[in-house]
């Protein structure tokens, strides 16, 4: 079953566990849980999320996150984006504005990556900047050479189980998800293919649930 399948992926059972620094932090956001213990809606506050986020930075020496400000292509409520050096790749720090805590933030991330692989986000690490503590994500850069049809965005959310709602806003009833914001400036279209490049997604109280 799908839900199930998200569930473990987001509690870190499964093949995906160890897949990337995401699902690290995440995992280390959840110190104290024990192992194999299903996914349960559980909180703390950004601010003692940061606190330990900084705490493993400082554990696990991460490779310093250079950012060449001369590369900075555009600027949004919750982030800045920068073109790799590679220029095959964008990178984004996200101030994680959108969400309640970081855990929700790599929810969303990892929900992205399971839906959307053609633009999978790697997280980088974390930095503090004159916005605070950022996220450090790469994503493939998509460059459109097209207008998006919105119209097309919403058969393919409908057949991936979400109804549009309202605006770009959609909603899964047997997942309990919430994504946002996809307009055409976080959905681009090149060659007849949709690329979702900024997605929010939302855990509701729904997708705790057992079924």
């Amino acid at each position: 079953m799908l839900k199930h399948e998200l569930q473990n992926l987001l509690s870190g059972i499964g093949k995906a566990k160890h897949e990337n620094l995401i699902q690290t932090i995440s995992d280390y956001l959840a110190a104290g849980k024990a192992a194999g213990k299903k996914f349960e809606n559980t909180k703390r506050s950004k601010q003692a999320e940061e606190k330990l986020i900084t705490e493993y930075i400082n554990q696990h020496v991460l490779s310093k996150i250079f950012i060449d400000e001369n590369r900075f292509i555009a600027r949004g409520a919750e982030q800045k984006v920068y073109l790799d050096k590679d220029g095959v790749n964008v990178l984004k720090l996200n101030t994680g504005i959108f969400y309640h805590n970081w855990n929700d933030y790599l929810n969303s991330l990892m929900i992205h990556n399971f839906f959307f692989p053609a633009t999978k986000y790697t997280l980088l690490g974390f930095i503090n900047n004159e916005d605070g503590l950022c996220a450090a994500i790469k994503q493939p850069y998509v460059v459109a050479n097209e207008i998006t049809n919105l119209e097309k965005v919403k058969r393919f959310m409908e057949n991936n189980g979400f109804i549009l709602k309202r605006y770009n806003d959609y909603y899964s009833n047997s997942l309990g998800i919430i994504a946002e914001d996809l307009h055409d400036e976080n959905v681009l279209s090149k060659d007849g293919v949709l690329f979702f490049i900024d997605t929010v997604f939302y855990l509701t109280d729904a997708f705790y649930n057992a079924d």
